[in-house]
Formats: C-alpha cells, structure tokens, sequence
C-alpha cells in the first residue's frame, strides 16, 4: 500500500494521523468513495512536498499515514463504530486525527469522538450539500444525514456550513432555525466567522464537491455552481492559528475522472492542513 507522501515511520512522535475510512455503503448517486483515500495516496507523489504559499515542506512536520481501515462491506453500523474507535485511539495518545473517506457520513463517528474529548466543539463544514436530512430513503444512516446528526449531538449553533448550493426545502428551514448556513459562499463567510470562535476547538469536514464540478469531477455527487480550487486554498489558508482538534476530507471517487485531478485536489488539501496543523 502507497502511504501518504512524507509520512513518517511510526506513529510514536506524530502530531497527527492520517487514517482511511473507505466506505461507500450510503452513497446516493454514483459510488466509488471507497477508494478515495487510496488515490489520494497514490497521486501526492505528483505534488511537490513544498509549498510556496505556507513557505514550509513536509519534512519539517509530524504525521503519520496509518493507512485504511478494515470496514465489514455493507455493514454500517459496524463500519461506523470501528471508525469512532480508531479515532479514539488516535486521541488518546494526544494525537490530531485526521479521517480521509470514503462517504460524508463517515465523518459523523470521528466528531463523535472528538466531541466527547472537547465538549465546545466547534464543527465547520464545507460542503455542496446541506445534508440535514433526518433520513434519505428511510435510512436515517446516510451521507445525506451526517451533518443533521452532527448539529443534533452538539448543538446546531456550534455548526458552520459553508459553499452550500443544494438541499431539500425541509433542509433550509432546519438551517434557518438551527444551523449557521452560509449560501454558497465560503471565503468571505469563513473570514466573518473565524474571529467569533477563536480559542474554541474545531472540527473541520470537507466535502471535495463544495469545488465546482470543473475541478472535482471524480465525487459521488457533483453539484454546478461550486467555488474554485484556489478560493478552497485561500479559505484553508485562514484557518492558520485556530485550534484545529480533527479534519477529515471526505467525498473523492475516482470514478468519473480518468484525468485524476479530484485526487491531486485532494491530495493537495492534505498537504496544505498537514503543513498547517503538523
């Protein structure tokens, strides 16, 4: 298995682990989530491990790539507890998870567990999709729900989402009533909202398909309209001195994209956090 480029040997000494979650169980269009994290992996090699725009390289920091998780095809629930547990894990060494999926509703175990370590958790959330869904289908476990189970387990108002362009009516009334939800846009809005949470812990979710389809093709759910590859960068780049407590990127399918740029994107958005926050 390709590790992650500049990943260190052990995790002993790590600031933070990344961990795969591949799993596409829920997916509601076009599957293939599940080898998101592989690709990533495969492809960082095409990226240089410096970057201009932070003015660090890799080797100045401290992470380790543990690889991917054994998840039971088919089995959600299973799949989610043992995503909560390694998250766990990974926090009780004092370490920084950092969850590459698969499916959004992967997320929903790792802020779980980062939750019941750092009670003011903040969530920010970058995303196509409201998904505040009480189910889809019938299933109240789904991609579609992840963010809706997160805004009730911590608080819809400690919940940010940014670049959202599609829901349901139901899903922006759930919003307008609970959630801060910013209508498509994300850079201006993050900027607003940063400085009224400073100090607190946060949680960072990215979907890749917040970016329009023209640079992230390879995603179980593309949607029009999104932002460009450098406002997603330039956003990134204002999170520098938060107290990032777990990330995830989530949403990459190399389905639908022979060109491979969703997960160079991806692989690219990796570097940029771990440069931050490593």
């Amino acid at each position: 298995m390709t590790l992650f480029m500049g990943s260190i040997d052990k995790a002993l000494g790590a600031k933070v682990v990344l961990i795969g979650a591949p799993m596409d169980f829920t997916v509601s269009f076009r599957p293939g989530t599940r080898l998101g994290p592989q690709q990533m992996r495969n492809v960082s090699d095409g990226l240089e491990e410096y970057s201009h725009d932070l003015g660090r390289e890799l080797v100045e920091t401290k992470f380790f790539d543990s690889g991917d998780l054994e998840l039971p095809f088919g089995n959600v629930s299973r799949s989610l507890d043992i995503i909560g547990g390694a998250i766990r894990d990974i926090l009780k060494e004092g370490q920084m998870p950092f969850l590459l999926g698969g499916e959004h509703l992967v997320s929903f175990p790792a802020v779980e567990a980062v939750y019941n370590k750092y009670q003011d958790l903040v969530v920010l959330h970058f995303d196509a999709h409201a998904d505040l869904r009480t189910d889809y289908l019938g299933e109240s476990q789904s991609h579609a729900t992840v963010i809706r189970k997160v805004s009730e387990l911590i608080g819809g108002q400690n919940v940010y989402q940014f670049g959202i362009r599609s829901g349901t009516k139901e899903e922006f009334a759930y919003a307008r009533d609970n959630t801060n939800l910013y209508y498509k846009t994300v850079k201006d809005a993050l900027a607003e909202v940063l400085p009224t949470i400073k100090g607190r812990p946060v949680y960072l979710t990215i979907d890749i398909d917040v970016l329009d389809p023209a640079f992230a093709p390879g995603t179980g759910t593309p949607e029009p309209g999104g932002i460009c590859s450098r406002e997603l960068f330039e956003s990134i780049y204002l999170l520098k001195g938060q107290r990032v407590v777990g990330m995830d990127l989530v949403e990459v399918s190399p389905f639908g994209d022979e060109t491979w740029r969703t997960a160079l994107a991806g692989a690219k958005i990796i570097r940029e956090l771990l440069l931050l926050f490593a």
